[in-house]
């Protein structure tokens, strides 16, 4: 019954989030969009709050920046943002792109979850583009609690050649990640990676390409935490 109502709610404003603020070509549109964004989106918590972290040189991590931040991250001389939360047309993508457009940064986009395991493609993407995209960079997700998380756990592995057990570091309650909730699917993944790699080492590309199943893994997890499918 509460699970239910729960997802009722979580539908309901999900709707209510995709029934306005994609659109920044008129002025009524941007008005529009300018409130969803620092309301559905909760821009104003972000005001003096950034979970901004450098996890190695030139590698920044952070929640979702304002156009105002970005201009502040063109001053430190960053010259690249990765968004993981995709291109969807949304207040928070339209204000970025158009910042980043002025400013001139490049914006790469890869839509990765914080409570769903992604595609082996997606993942991939990610790694391509950490083996592309010139330094220095912000990687951000909404909180930069998990998917940012997630990434720059992957980047030190991929990039920085750093054991897993470190990388695990980046999805801490130090930039509010909570293992114990729905997110901690992101923890049970590179748990399994690790354990994986015990016996047979190799690296996190070449287990993305072999051995990695979303849909197994997350059944895992659920078992583990004792959720049922129905």
């Amino acid at each position: 019954m509460f699970r239910q109502i729960k997802t009722r709610l979580d539908n309901f404003e999900q709707s209510l989030r995709q029934s306005f603020g994609n659109d920044i070509s008129t002025p009524n549109g941007r008005r529009a969009a300018f409130w969803h964004f620092q309301l559905m989106d909760h821009a104003f918590l972000r005001v003096l709050w950034t979970n901004l972290d450098e996890i190695a040189p030139g590698v920044w991590r952070s929640n979702q920046p304002s156009p105002k931040r970005l201009a502040r991250y063109h001053k430190m001389g960053i010259t690249n943002v990765i968004s993981l939360r995709g291109d969807a047309p949304h207040s928070h993508f339209l204000f970025e792109q158009e910042a980043c457009e002025r400013l001139g940064l490049s914006l790469h986009t890869v839509a990765i979850s914080a409570r769903k395991l992604v595609n082996k493609k997606r993942m991939l993407a990610l790694l391509d583009l950490f083996d592309t995209v010139e330094r220095p960079f912000v990687m951000h997700c909404k909180s930069g609690a998990d998917r940012a998380g997630l990434a720059s756990a992957l980047y030190l592995m991929h990039v920085e050649g750093k054991p897993v057990a470190e990388a695990k570091k980046q999805l801490s309650l130090r930039y509010l990640h909570l293992k114990n909730d729905s997110t901690g699917i992101l923890d049970y993944m590179l748990d399994q990676y690790e354990q994986d790699i015990t016996e047979t080492p190799m690296p996190i590309r070449e287990w993305f390409e072999t051995r990695y199943d979303p849909k197994a893994l997350t059944a895992g997890f659920q078992k583990l935490r004792g959720i049922s499918d129905g």
